[in-house]
């Protein structure tokens, strides 16, 4: 046996389900592939690594989005071949209903998914879910739930290695696992002290991926006015509660407007406050056209996750993200009661 299923934390992963999903993948050809609505690095990640070991054993895998990801995921190869359900319904439900297997990625419920739940609802195919989210909520054939795994791509390549080995993850897969990986825990600087994660970037090096290509493909790819929206929102807008050891940074959608924001320009910004001494909670909130989206970031015992889930939202320990439908002034207001409940949410506080 390989000696990263050996490790301690993914030893549970149960063998009889890698055996089910084995036996599910070996008696179809037409496999659908979803993941979560905005979708970020590990969705995108995991699902082209998915579809590229699926395309490398003989399969005819499809990815579908619920909507589009930021173009600096656009270099992972597969990714121009991803269906986008919110532009290409028709085509994109179709692959769906007709799929004889549907594998949910990165998501632990299908109102994670917006529309795309219609043609899940729709589909008779078999369905495989694996995240790591707390609290799955979804009727699946199989189901591979690890909230203790830092990102998605960790339990698909768990999963790949356990029913096949490495042989067929090729240099598409492993870029794509490790973009899945280096995304979700902010380039390893959170949710990251599992040493199964670097057994992992070990397999995927000696794949041939260049760790320091794909960083810079993520991540120094931005625009003149992404660089100008960031320095506004940390010399304008970041406002900070030292009492509490939080920042809160909000931007209405007129601001977005003065930026010429596109999807993708706040990636990280969340995690920027962070670098301040004095802080351990991040929240950046920021103005749609039909919803305001809310992220957390913390270091430490303080769960985000839990202050997440008074906005609808959800997620890990230090990193987890909301919504609200109130306005913007509505929802900065309740977030300032969050931020002065923070002891409520930091377990370093907490006694058994």
């Amino acid at each position: 046996m390989s000696p990263i299923m050996e490790n301690r934390i993914f030893e549970h992963i149960d063998p009889e389900k890698l055996q089910q999903v084995k036996a599910l993948v070996a008696g179809t050809d037409k496999v659908a592939i979803t993941a979560h609505m905005s979708p970020d690095g590990d969705a995108i990640g995991s699902s082209l690594a998915l579809y590229w070991w699926l395309r490398n054993i003989g399969k005819h895998p499809v990815v579908v989005m619920p909507n589009m990801f930021p173009d600096f995921l656009g270099w992972l190869k597969g990714s121009e071949d991803i269906l986008i359900y919110e532009t290409q319904t028709e085509v994109a439900h179709r692959a769906i209903v007709e799929a004889e297997l549907l594998f949910c990625l990165d998501y632990n419920g299908l109102n994670r998914i917006s529309r795309v739940k219609d043609a899940v609802t729709e589909s008779k195919a078999k369905r495989v879910l694996i995240d790591h989210h707390l609290d799955p909520d979804i009727e699946c054939d199989v189901i591979i739930s690890h909230p203790e795994a830092s990102a998605a791509s960790q339990l698909v390549y768990h999963v790949i290695n356990g029913i096949d080995g490495l042989q067929h993850i090729d240099l598409n897969c492993a870029e794509a696992l490790y973009t899945g990986l280096m995304t979700d825990t902010g380039n390893f600087s959170y949710n990251s002290q599992n040493p199964d994660l670097y057994i992992i970037v070990s397999e995927l090096l000696k794949k041939g991926i260049n760790k320091d290509v794909i960083y810079n493909n993520v991540f120094n790819v931005y625009s003149v006015s992404r660089l100008r929206l960031i320095g506004y929102c940390l010399y304008q807008k970041m406002r900070i509660y030292l009492e509490f050891k939080t920042a809160v940074i909000a931007m209405s959608k007129e601001e977005c407007q003065r930026f010429n924001y596109e999807k993708g320009d706040t990636e990280g910004l969340v995690n920027m406050p962070l670098q301040i001494k004095e802080i351990d909670v991040s929240i950046f909130v920021r103005e749609d056209e039909d919803k305001i989206k809310i992220s957390f970031r913390s270091q430490g015992e303080v769960h985000v996750n839990k202050m997440a889930e008074l906005f609808k939202g959800g997620g890990h320990k230090n990193a987890a993200g909301g919504e609200s439908y109130c306005s913007l002034r509505r929802t900065l207001h309740q977030i300032e009661n969050v931020v002065r409940r923070r002891e409520e949410f930091d377990f370093n506080n907490k006694t058994e």
